[in-house]
């Protein structure tokens, strides 16, 4: 019996390489399957998408204000947003850059930005 993963490409490699009936109960022909082969293997050697495409770009600010905050070096989201008052907005989200926090609000249709510092929690700017 095949390993899982060997038997998941085996099955792959299978599926493209022998013929199969098509929807009208046809065989493939051989010319056809090659074609096949030859777009799954093009599709494989495409590079993969960067990481801010993913979105693990969001991942890895996380994690960087996660362990700054651990060790010290900067302020906890939450205690930067217990001291930020904007009346009638709503929090949509934060960015962190390593030393700045950017804090997203909206009111009806206005987006609001503040950038305040993660280590002492001052406004730096509003926009």
């Amino acid at each position: 019996m095949l390993s899982r993963p060997y038997g998941a490409i085996h099955g792959l490699f299978n599926a493209f390489c022998y013929p199969v009936p098509d929807l009208l109960g046809k065989k493939l022909s051989l010319v056809t399957m090659r074609i096949r082969l030859l777009l799954a293997i093009a599709a494989l050697a495409v590079p993969s998408i960067p990481a801010e495409a993913r979105g693990l770009q969001n991942v890895r600010e996380q994690d960087r204000a996660y362990r700054a905050a651990q060790q010290g070096r900067i302020l906890p989201l939450p205690a930067i947003r217990s001291r930020i008052r904007v009346p009638g907005a709503q929090f949509i989200g934060a960015e962190f850059d390593g030393q700045v926090y950017r804090l997203k609000y909206m009111r009806g249709a206005e987006v609001i930005w503040i950038d305040v510092d993660a280590r002492s929690g001052r406004v730096l700017g509003r926009q």
